[in-house]
């Protein structure tokens, strides 16, 4: 079962990827975002004005991207979303699991995983 903190968490995170990453919306992070996000890709700057600058670049390069969430688990103030993400329609994408840590209402922390979806699979399990 979980506690109305772990349902206002799940919450905040279905808008990140309804307001800020399904629309690619560099403008929808002061809202959800807290000002010293803490990232953990290697890949990507901290800080939520670097969020904001590779989603604008992200919606240069990528700009028919979509996110399809496939199921998300909360403990605490951690939410965790299984999501395959399509940066070209028409492509298998990949499998992410992205793993947010919230803090006062805003998300203050996110690590994230992610594996292409192959074309030719050794199983017909599926990941997702």
């Amino acid at each position: 079962m979980r506690t109305e903190k772990e349902l206002a968490n799940i919450r905040l995170v279905e808008r990140v990827y309804e307001e800020v990453l399904g629309p690619i919306d560099s403008g929808a992070v002061d809202g959800l975002f807290d000002p010293g996000y803490i990232q953990h890709n290697p890949s990507i700057p901290t800080g939520a004005e670097s969020l904001k600058a590779m989603l604008d670049r992200a919606k240069q390069k990528y700009p028919n991207a979509v996110h399809i969430v496939k199921r998300m688990l909360a403990d605490g103030d951690l939410v965790c979303a299984h999501v395959h993400i399509i940066f070209e329609p028409g492509t298998p994408g990949v499998a992410a699991v992205d793993i947010f840590r919230i803090e006062n209402g805003r998300i203050a922390e996110h690590w994230d995983v992610n594996q292409p979806v192959p074309t030719e699979p050794n199983n017909q399990n599926g990941m997702f």
